[in-house]
């Protein structure tokens, strides 16, 4: 039975600049719902940017950002664009968690205090039924007896970890990940990577910017591949990884994999 409802994100012709310097050169995007789409490139092509601008954390002068089939509405701010209702960008990003490459713990709580902050400050949610969702996706991530820890105590895949379940504690409607095993030792990614598997396998929409081309081959349902500010190939994982259509793809491919 077909699925009628509107992506949870979609992007339509995105142009984001820097001055002079053109980041993004009309990027179109669909982050289905229950998907995982995995953005992949060289450092300099736009994945992290991209990412922000999911989440309205940058600001792009063109084109389109909708969630769950609503326009972002706009207004010009010199030769810029803004957001022209801060009401609506709160209730989008409150279904949007971001997942950043270094953590960003708050150092002077706990563990279980930084998964309950944003739903109790946020969301205004019953202190006892957030402490109970909180201790249960810790457990579910792996650390369920570092609850009382603080951040310094932990390691960086623990520490990420954390991050992960503070994210799935607002319960948003799509996880962003930008970079999330790449400030750890390999072999704390793999505690990392397997806790993004297994959201995979309960079907979260998720977009990842990674750089590890094993993650976006294991768990996403459309990879997209991007050089210079503009997407140079795209499609599902089997394609892009087994069958590169262009020999840009082929020499990033070939250069990330002999890395």
């Amino acid at each position: 039975m077909p699925d009628n409802t509107p992506p949870v994100i979609q992007i339509t012709g995105l142009h984001k600049a820097y001055g002079p310097l053109e980041v993004l050169k009309g990027v179109s995007m669909t982050a289905p719902r229950g998907h995982v789409i995995s953005l992949i490139g060289s450092s300099g092509s736009g994945k992290s940017t991209l990412l922000r601008c999911c989440n309205l954390l940058e600001n792009s002068q063109q084109g389109e950002i909708l969630f769950d089939g609503e326009a972002v509405r706009w207004k010009p701010h010199g030769a810029d664009r803004v957001p022209a209702d801060r009401a609506q960008v709160t209730r989008f990003r409150t279904n949007l968690s971001m997942v950043f490459q270094q953590f960003n713990l708050w150092s002077h709580m706990t563990v279980l205090q930084n998964v309950m902050e944003a739903p109790l400050t946020v969301l205004g949610e019953n202190r006892t039924k957030v402490e109970e969702r909180a201790r249960a996706l810790l457990t579910k991530v792996g650390i369920g007896d570092k609850a009382g820890s603080w951040p310094a105590q932990l390691s960086g895949g623990q520490q990420q970890r954390a991050a992960i379940a503070r994210a799935l504690c607002m319960e948003p409607r799509a996880l962003l990940f930008d970079e999330p095993t790449s400030a750890l030792d390999p072999e704390l990614q793999q505690e990392v990577v397997k806790v993004i598997k297994d959201l995979a396998a309960e079907h979260r929409t998720m977009i990842i910017v990674t750089h590890d081309m094993r993650l976006a081959a294991d768990v996403s349902d459309h990879v997209v591949f991007l050089h210079e500010g503009v997407i140079c190939e795209e499609g599902p994982p089997e394609q892009l990884f087994g069958a590169p259509q262009t020999e840009r793809l082929r020499q990033f491919l070939s250069a990330t994999m002999a890395a």
